[in-house]
């Protein structure tokens, strides 16, 4: 079967190089996903099994140390991927300047299943400002000590917007990651 992801970049003007440009790799949708809640649309927020775990291990220790932390979002497919570019561009928004806060569709974390977007119960936005929460403090610290990492920092390597509530799950070599 042909790979859809140049005909899908092509309909929306994103160049055939953009993963090799911004160095991020294709990323593989992942099968098997649990829900560890809703957003406030009532959308599913799933992930890996895997993930999922270390998502409340990490939410149980930020618990105990009085820190509430609230999932906004989690796995998505190419296809939502795709349709949140489109809303974009259909809103006016130029197509660099959505690449700046958005990957293509294939290059987004969101697909594996191990991308959580955090955020807290009091201010559920995705904004910078999350970065001078107490919860964001308490994840730079110790996210760490659960397989969790910052994606995107201020200027990383992507070109992709300093994203302070968004987070990855990476399988340490003790652990088995999850199928894709």
């Amino acid at each position: 079967m042909p790979d859809p992801l140049p005909t899908i970049w092509a309909s929306l003007g994103i160049s055939a190089d953009y993963p090799e440009a911004r160095q991020l790799p294709i990323q593989r949708e992942a099968q098997a996903l649990i829900t560890i809640g809703r957003t406030a649309d009532r959308r599913l927020i799933r992930l890996t099994p895997s993930a999922a775990a270390a998502w409340q291990r990490l939410r149980a220790a930020a618990a105990k140390d009085d820190i509430a932390l609230r999932p906004i979002s989690g796995f998505r497919s190419i296809a939502r991927q795709t349709a949140i570019i489109r809303r974009k561009l259909a809103a006016g928004i130029p197509l660099a300047d959505i690449l700046k806060l958005v990957a293509a569709p294939g290059c987004s974390e969101h697909h594996t299943g191990r991308a959580i977007d955090i955020s807290t119960p009091e201010d559920p936005s995705l904004e910078e400002h999350f970065a001078r929460t107490p919860a964001f403090r308490w994840l730079k610290k110790n996210a760490g000590r659960f397989g969790f990492y910052l994606s995107y920092p201020r200027r990383n390597r992507h070109r992709i917007g300093y994203e302070p509530w968004h987070w990855c799950w990476r399988p340490t070599g003790r652990q088995r990651p999850d199928p894709a």
